[in-house]
Parts: structure tokens; sequence; C-alpha cells
């Protein structure tokens, strides 16, 4: 049977507190980067920053959804903004704002091509502002900053792992284009019993030497392997002498979230008046479209009177 080409693999390593997840991006990202006639090095960004947003909602033991957010702070930056995102049923969108007004800046961004390239564009190491976004379906939303600490997203996010969850964590992301891979593998904190152990040297048994031993293993895995490998196979050449187990694969598709309902909303917020206004500057229809998908919504005088009345 073929193996899915859009999903997140998780594996364990038996009797250790290493978990680990892989995901491989291709149908799904094709589609949503053909919404727009993104540059290069930013199509590729995106790519990381969805397979990122894939891994670590894995880690996380909630429903809801997690997105990463890019916000260049320097007005001078290319890119305006990025964001990408995954929730927990494996649904993912992702969308960027950039500039390409003169023929300059579309010079710029055909000179550049890498995910990395993109990422710079956010300014120098402490410039620019990274999120992270959780929104459960039930309870209060978070936010956290990233500290822009290296020059690519995946060291970023692994850095921001240690600092605030205080969990070792390893992050490789690759995008080519067409396809996109990532790997996440983490040293969760270890068991009571583990702890008591070690406290009355009652070694035997724990591997110490285990997280050691997967860092070099995991920093072996070359660019083109995340992009074109199935997940299996990277699992299995990077770790085919430890005891994996691995459940079932997640499915990963893109999906959208919006709705007449939701631009009906939106048009609330804008007012009566100033609506009505565009009504007529653009003819007697008012279009509201949707980014990631893009969809179109009309509404016409009588439409924008009806959600007001």
């Amino acid at each position: 049977m073929t193996e899915l080409t859009d999903l997140r693999q998780r594996f364990f390593i038996a009797d250790s507190p290493v978990r680990g997840d892989v995901v491989r991006l291709k149908q799904s990202y094709a589609t949503i980067t053909a919404q727009k006639p993104y540059p290069e090095s930013i199509k590729r960004l995106l790519g990381e920053m969805l397979t990122a947003a894939s891994l670590l909602i894995g880690t996380l033991k909630i429903e809801g959804s997690l997105s990463i957010q890019l916000q260049s702070s320097d007005e001078s930056s290319l890119l305006n903004w990025a964001m990408a995102e995954c929730n927990q049923s494996g649904i993912i969108r992702a969308l960027a704002s950039w500039k390409q007004d003169t023929e300059e800046q579309q010079q710029a961004w055909a000179n550049k091509a890498t995910a990395d390239d993109a990422f710079a564009e956010l300014g120098a190491v402490g410039k620019g502002v990274m999120f992270i976004n959780i929104q459960p379906e039930r309870g209060e939303a978070y936010q956290g900053i990233v500290e822009r600490s290296h020059d690519n997203l995946a060291e970023c996010l692994a850095h921001y792992q240690l600092q605030s969850a205080q969990i070792p964590t390893l992050i490789n992301l690759a995008c080519d284009g067409l396809q996109t891979g990532g790997i996440l593998v983490q040293m969760l904190p270890r068991t009571a019993e583990e702890q008591h152990a070690i406290e009355q040297d009652e070694t035997a048994g724990i591997d110490d030497d285990l997280w050691t031993r997967l860092t070099l293993l995991t920093r072996t895995l070359k660019f083109e392997e995340l992009t074109t490998l199935e997940a299996s196979e990277i699992i299995y050449r990077l770790y085919n002498e430890e005891s994996v187990v691995a459940p079932e694969p997640i499915s990963l598709e893109f999906g959208c979230t919006c709705s007449r309902e939701k631009c009906e909303g939106a048009i609330l917020q804008i007012g009566e008046a100033e609506v009505l206004e565009i009504v007529e500057e653009q003819g007697g229809t008012f279009e509201m479209d949707c980014g990631f998908c893009g969809s179109i919504y009309k509404f016409t005088k009588e439409d924008v009177e009806h959600i007001f009345a």
C-alpha cells in the first residue's frame, strides 16, 4: 500500500522519555502555495512554517489549533508577515504578505531562493517578531513570543521549546518548493520512578547516552532526505538500532474556515456607512475574498442593509 504523502508520523523510543514526530507535505502544500504568486523563497518559508506548525501541535494535549506567525519590524523589509496553522484534526493552511510593487523589489525576490533568504527579511538576529499562537476549543488562548535567536526558523523554534518548556528539542525543517518535510525529537522529563532511581544511584536500565546518541543521529539527516523520503523510511534510517514504536500516522490536508457568516461579522466591524460607500464605488457590489482558499463573497446594497437591520 502506498504511504500517504501528507502526514504526521509519531514515534517513541521504548522505555525512554524520548518522543518525536516526522511530517511530510506535498499535495496540501502545493494547494496552499498555488493560491498566490509567491516568490520562491516565500513558498519555501511557508513550507517550513506549515511543517513546523504540524510538528508542534503534536506536542500539545489540546483540541484546537496552533499557528506560527512572523512579523517584520522593519518598514524596508520585503516580507510584511507570514503565518501557518495546523489543528488537531490535521487541517493546515498558510498565508503571507510581501512587497513587490517596484521592479527593484521584484528583482530582489528573484535573487532569493531559500526559506532562510525569506526568513532573513525579518532583519538581523534579534529583529522581527515571531509568535506561537495556541487556540484551544475550550479555555483561553495563549500567545508565546519566540526569540529571533538564530538565522533559521527551525533553530529558533527549538530554542523556544528549550527556554519556555525546559524540554530539550531537536527540530529539522526542509522545503524544496515542491514538497516539504521535518522532524521533531524531544527528551521529555523523566518519570518519578526514573528520577527516584537516579537519586538512589540505581541507574541500571537508564540509558544516559540516549539523548546524545539521538542528537548525533538526527543531525545526519540531509535536506533532500527530509523532502523526498517517506516518514517511515526517515525513522528507520536514523533509529534502526533503537527500539522504536510508531503508531498509525495522522493525515494532514489543506482546509479553510472562511464563511459568508464570518464575512458578515467583518462587515459589522467596518460599519454600515463605510461599506455602503464601498458598494457604490464598486458598482453595486462589495466583495470580500479569502486569501487562504481564494473564495469570493459578494454583498449587494440590499445584503448590507439586511446585515445591519
